[in-house]
């Protein structure tokens, strides 16, 4: 009888710290979620979409009036810097405490923004959050498109070639856009769809400002990017 006393009072004991531990656990995941509401992470998102884009835009519209060079875009181009360093700090604020949020709650248009901005962050920044995002994709919650064009941007800012060929690049030299060299440029358009992106040409065409895609052109321009190197 003592024996089976002893039992019960162990089993209460046990059953007592796992609830408590569970409530505990349930808490602390409560607590987790609450700051972040579906409704407060969209209207975060749009606004950071506005004040992150926006001030691009008209940056990009002063440089082609004025010269990429000039006063007015330079103006600019400190007041994007200003709204970006703001708009950074909210969003790796909500990765490092949330993870990827998923895309039922903040849909395609919140991944964009979140990609936009850790893509106009530093090197460092974007190489720490490149596997929160293959994990993302991995789990249908990113298109794989913009993990490419996150690994693109890396890749470009390292010196390195890049794989889809989404990255342009300003050439002080010419005075004008072109693709930044790409690895096999043969390939590229079999890569990108791949991933469900259009062929270079069709890309290129499609940007406010098109370019021309010229395949000759861009092999001669790899081949001596690697020569360089």
């Amino acid at each position: 009888m003592k024996t089976e006393s002893l039992l019960l009072i162990l089993l209460l004991f046990f059953s007592s710290s796992c609830v408590k531990k569970e409530a505990e656990n349930d808490s602390q995941s409560l607590q987790k979620e609450s700051l972040y509401t579906q409704e407060a992470l969209v209207a975060m998102l749009d606004t950071i979409w506005v004040t992150e884009q926006l001030p691009i835009r008209l940056r990009d519209s002063l440089g082609r009036v004025y010269g990429y060079e000039s006063e007015e875009f330079n103006e600019q181009n400190e007041i994007y810097h200003k709204n970006h360093d703001v708009n950074e700090k909210k969003i790796l604020k909500l990765l490092d405490t949330h993870g990827w949020p998923s895309v039922n709650s903040i849909g395609e248009s919140g991944n964009l923004t979140i990609c936009n901005v850790l893509q106009h962050s530093g090197i460092e920044v974007r190489k720490k959050y490149i596997p929160m995002m293959k994990k993302a994709v991995a789990e249908k919650g990113l298109a794989p498109r913009l993990l490419a064009r996150a690994e693109d941007r890396l890749a470009t800012d390292r010196g390195e070639l890049q794989i889809y060929g989404g990255q342009i690049k300003y050439y002080p030299q010419t005075k004008s856009f072109d693709v930044w060299p790409i690895a096999d440029p043969k390939n590229v358009d079999k890569r990108r769809a791949e991933i469900g992106l259009a062929p270079m040409a069709e890309f290129l065409a499609s940007r406010r400002h098109p370019l021309t895609w010229d395949l000759e052109k861009q092999i001669k321009r790899t081949e001596a990017f690697q020569m360089n190197k």
